[in-house]
């Protein structure tokens, strides 16, 4: 995945969760499940939790970017709205 993030050149850090405590901390239970994050003067609060957009299945039908929709709402000085929805994916497998 990392080598993947590089050569998409995703805008974002990717983050390895290598003792499984980042997806437990945020209660996360499926991949992927979207946490958006909110950086206030150094004190990050999570303003958006659920699904990528409105259809796992295919792209092209994609109706809502709850993502997208949710970062243009920030830079716009407003919340996000949804604030949450369902995640929809495979469930987070551990390592137990």
């Amino acid at each position: 995945m990392k080598e993947r993030a590089g050569e998409k050149n995703f805008p974002f850090p990717y983050l390895k969760d290598e003792t499984q405590a980042v997806y437990k901390a945020y209660g996360a239970t499926r991949t992927p499940h979207i946490y958006l994050l909110q950086n206030d003067r150094g004190t990050f609060r999570v303003v958006y939790i659920g699904a990528i957009d409105d259809n796992a299945m295919d792209s092209a039908a994609v109706i809502q970017r709850y993502v997208e929709d949710a970062i243009a709402s920030l830079e716009a000085g407003a919340k996000p709205d949804p604030e949450f929805t369902k995640a929809i994916g495979c469930t987070i497998k551990t390592k137990d």
